[in-house]
């Protein structure tokens, strides 16, 4: 059987606030929002969003349950790009997302990969939003 990246866990403050953002700003689906109780007795949730339509990798919503974790929110990359938002109409989505308030941080620009803007999630962790050259 082929090997796929089936999750990525992003280390967010809330899971409400989190789930909204990725619903309301990014027009991500929640697939996925499971209550459950981890071995020491917490609260915890099961949380999956992905971008509609997407056959790949979705978000674990994962929220911080210790200081070392709360430390890397927001920062799970060292302020690097972190996650890469590819899509097949870079300019609609540019207008939409920053309509609906989502900061970008560094201007769109042509490369030779694609067209390419990084914006800010609601904690600040940097993502690309690509329209990959074809």
């Amino acid at each position: 059987m082929p090997q796929t990246l089936g999750h990525i866990a992003l280390v967010v403050r809330d899971y409400d606030e989190a789930i909204a953002f990725f619903t309301e700003k990014l027009s991500f689906q929640l697939i996925e929002d499971t209550a459950s109780t981890d071995r020491f007795g917490g609260n915890k949730r099961w949380v999956l969003v992905a971008p509609r339509g997407s056959r790949g990798t979705s978000l674990v919503l994962a929220r911080a349950s210790s200081p070392e974790e709360e430390s890397r929110i927001g920062s799970q990359s060292g302020g690097r790009v972190f996650l890469f938002l590819h899509t097949d109409n870079f300019w609609t989505d540019f207008r939409e997302m920053t309509a609906r308030g989502v900061k970008f941080c560094r201007e769109p620009r042509e490369e030779p990969y694609g067209t390419v803007a990084v914006f800010e999630d609601l904690y600040g962790n940097k993502w690309d939003l690509l329209q990959p050259s074809t």
